[in-house]
């Protein structure tokens, strides 16, 4: 049994230290926000945080996320919505939203770091995240947003 915790909730799997965290998540958790999208950890859509760390789950075998803290976008602050979630609606970023997901916990993660992140930054750090849809010019005029609103608190 591997024990770790998934958006504040202890869970305990019996599955093989190998497998990737994204499976347990959707198939053995139900928690279904992480998408599938290249399996090599190039897209960005299964992106969760590990630790506070932005991750990519199909990469991360459940044996090295045992005793860590997992956070989907289902893990945020019900009470109150996160500055980039209202960021991403009022810029209103997403087109299909299969990756919004990965590109939300990425930003999340991105001004965790970086309070005040120049496009260049932003650039960087989300370019691991793909957007089919080319939303990028949204994305990155949303993550100003939500930095400015943070700073404000």
């Amino acid at each position: 049994m591997i024990e770790l915790t998934v958006n504040g909730i202890k869970h305990r799997v019996d599955v093989v230290p190998e497998m990737p965290l994204l499976w347990v998540l959707r198939d053995e958790l139900g928690i279904t926000s992480p998408k599938y999208g290249c399996g090599v950890a190039q897209c960005g859509a299964c992106t969760v945080q590990i630790d506070g760390m932005a991750v990519r789950s199909c990469q991360s075998h459940i044996g090295e996320v045992a005793g860590k803290s997992v956070v989907t976008i289902e893990g945020l602050d019900k009470r109150e919505q996160h500055p980039v979630l209202q960021a991403w609606i009022a810029h209103q970023v997403p087109q299909c939203g299969y990756c919004q997901t990965g590109q939300i916990m990425q930003a999340i993660s991105l001004l965790e770091l970086i309070s005040q992140p120049t496009d260049e930054q932003i650039d960087q750090v989300m370019s691991g995240n793909l957007c089919r849809c080319g939303t990028y010019p949204r994305i990155r005029t949303a993550i100003h947003a939500a930095a400015k609103k943070m700073a404000e608190k």
